[in-house]
Order: structure tokens, then C-alpha cells, then sequence
């Protein structure tokens, strides 16, 4: 344990950086917010779930140096890439359809959603496993985090630190967003929001489609 806690100076800066960036908006914070308001508690916590899913494929991956692959392979990366910005289109369209739906027309805060948890979990899934961003915030995390030739348990360590906060910022954002005084907020201003979160989606999946990475 003392050779682990060694690195510790090693991990602070990655692992801040890495919290700043999580609980930063984002496509995977927007899918948990508007789901937790729209299909209620459970809905949201099942979503914040795959996208923690997602994010610890990630870390995995660039644990075991597969990220690092990836990125020397250029037409993995825009493969993904193109889902990715897809995927963010297809939930731009999603929230623009709900956006054009009259109020009588929508269950806000059912807890029976159209969605079994496990449509809801690949939901979330997808969200974080098909940005290739993910791929270089982890990259960056276990490079910038641990010195060349880190010993196993370091690596878990700075993966099992990091996780464990995500998930926790990830269900927070399930939890506070489920409340029944944003449910209200949310009835009072549902098509803004909703059309709001469209044009973020769409904004998000262009510039995934045509950035360069």
C-alpha cells in the first residue's frame, strides 16, 4: 500500500481534471437530467448507470493500452467518431419530436416509462461508449495521472478513484433532477427545455461529424 500511495502526487491533477470534466455539461449529464426529469428517479439512475458502464469501458481500455491502439489506427476513430455523431443527431430528433408533442400528450415523471431498464441502460451505454473523446480523457488520465511503468494496483487505484466519483456525480444528477420541484420546473417550461436539448444534441453530434481527431 505505501508503494501505491507513492503515486498519489502523480494522480491529484489527472484525477481533478477529470471530475471538472465529468461534471461539466455534456451529452451524457444532459441524457441523465432529461431523463430523470421526464421518466422519473429510477429511469435516470438506470441511464447514469450505462454511461458509468461506458466510461469504465474506457478506462479499461486504456488501461490495457487499447485506447493507445486505437489511436494509431485513424479509421477505428472515425468509425466511431460517425456513430457517435449519429447517435447525438438521432437524440437531437428524439427531443425535437417531444418538443412539437402537446402536454396532454406526455407522461412527465412516470415512473412506467416506454423503456425497459435495460433499453435504458444501453441508452446511457451509448452515449458515453460512442464518443471518442472518452477515449483521450482516459488516455490522458492514466498517462498524465501515472509515471511510465506504474505497478497494476496504482492503475487500479486511480481507475477505482476516479469511477467511484463519476458514478457518484452521474446519480446525483439522476437524483436532484427527479425531484418533484424540478418535475414542476419542468412542466412549466417543457418544450424550451426540451428544444433546447435538441439543438445541443445537434450542435454536439456536427461537431463530432466533422471535427478532425
Amino acid at each position: 500500500m505505501p508503494d501505491v500511495l507513492s503515486y498519489l502526487p502523480y494522480m491529484w491533477p489527472a484525477y481533478v481534471a477529470y471530475v471538472i470534466n465529468v461534471a461539466s455539461p455534456g451529452p451524457a449529464n444532459f441524457a441523465i437530467i432529461g431523463t430523470s426529469i421526464s421518466q422519473g428517479r429510477r429511469a435516470g439512475l438506470i441511464t447514469a448507470l450505462g454511461i458509468a458502464s461506458g466510461s469504465l469501458t474506457w478506462a479499461t481500455a486504456a488501461a490495457l493500452g487499447l485506447a493507445a491502439l486505437l489511436r494509431n489506427y485513424a479509421i477505428a476513430l472515425e468509425i466511431m467518431k460517425v456513430l457517435g455523431g449519429i447517435y447525438l443527431i438521432y437524440l437531437a430528433w428524439k427531443a425535437y419530436k417531444s418538443a412539437r408533442l402537446p402536454d396532454s400528450k406526455v407522461a412527465l415523471g412516470n415512473t412506467k416509462t416506454n423503456y425497459t431498464a435495460r433499453q435504458l441502460w444501453l441508452r446511457g451505454y451509448a452515449v458515453h461508449v460512442t464518443n471518442p473523446k472518452a477515449i483521450f480523457a482516459w488516455l490522458a488520465i492514466i498517462s498524465l495521472g501515472l509515471p511510465e511503468n506504474a505497478p497494476t494496483s496504482a492503475i487500479l487505484l486511480i481507475i477505482g478513484v476516479c469511477m467511484s466519483s463519476s458514478l457518484l456525480i452521474f446519480t446525483t444528477y439522476a437524483m436532484v433532477f427527479s425531484t418533484s420541484h424540478a418535475l414542476r420546473g419542468y412542466k412549466a417550461a417543457r418544450r424550451w427545455i426540451e428544444g433546447t436539448m435538441a439543438i445541443f444534441y445537434s450542435v454536439a453530434g456536427l461537431k463530432l461529424l466533422t471535427s478532425r481527431i
